[in-house]
């Protein structure tokens, strides 16, 4: 019992922050899972997300945002847009795999809002930035702003030790690319006598 609730609210955790980045890969993980495996089993009013419209509407959506994320200026509207749609996702989600533990809906949904919140404050609050000072041209922009180095320093992004620079998805997760130092670029750095 004590090892199930663990992993329900390790779910729940997981789930509602990684909402916060995109809402609509997580339900749409949920409600497949839900449908066509006994992993997931939703309860009552959450079972609705397993339904055919539910599922086919979530797909829609993810194609859209995926699209509109690749537009500079349009990906800024859209995290606007995102900031009612990925808390609500966030709450949907802790809410709907807490409840075999028991876990009140109320207090479920607020920990679920304030995970996803805080995640879609953190990604949003960075992009307007990154699209004025690159130019539109995203991610891989030559003009490091602080609040850019900010961000990717934990990734090594472009970084004078690691020599990677980090690659971002739709979904908003860093990957590392390392890359082998350039010869040309350390005789450039190199002080002139």
């Amino acid at each position: 019992m004590v090892g199930q609730a663990f992993l329900s609210l390790a779910t729940a955790f997981g789930l509602s922050t990684s909402a916060g980045l995109n809402a609509y890969i997580p339900l749409l993980v949920v409600a497949l899972l839900a449908r066509f495996t006994p992993l997931v089993t939703l309860n009552e009013p959450w079972d609705a997300l397993s339904s055919w419209w539910v599922i086919g509407t979530l797909a829609v959506l993810l194609v859209v945002e995926i699209l509109v994320d690749k537009i500079p200026a349009v990906d800024t509207v859209n995290d606007v847009v995102q900031t009612f749609i990925r808390p609500a996702a966030g709450a949907i989600l802790f809410a709907a795999t807490t409840n075999a533990i028991g876990l009140h809906p109320v207090l479920a949904a607020i920990c679920g809002v304030i995970l996803a919140g805080g995640v879609h404050v953190v990604k949003a609050g960075g992009r307007p930035g990154d699209s004025r000072d690159c130019g539109g041209r995203q991610p891989d922009c030559e003009h490091d702003s602080g609040q850019r180095l900010v961000r990717d320093v934990g990734a090594g992004h472009r970084g004078p030790v690691s020599g990677g620079r980090a690659d971002r998805d739709h979904a908003g997760t860093v990957h590392l690319v390392v890359r082998a130092p350039s010869p040309t670029a350390n005789k450039l750095a190199k002080p002139t006598s």
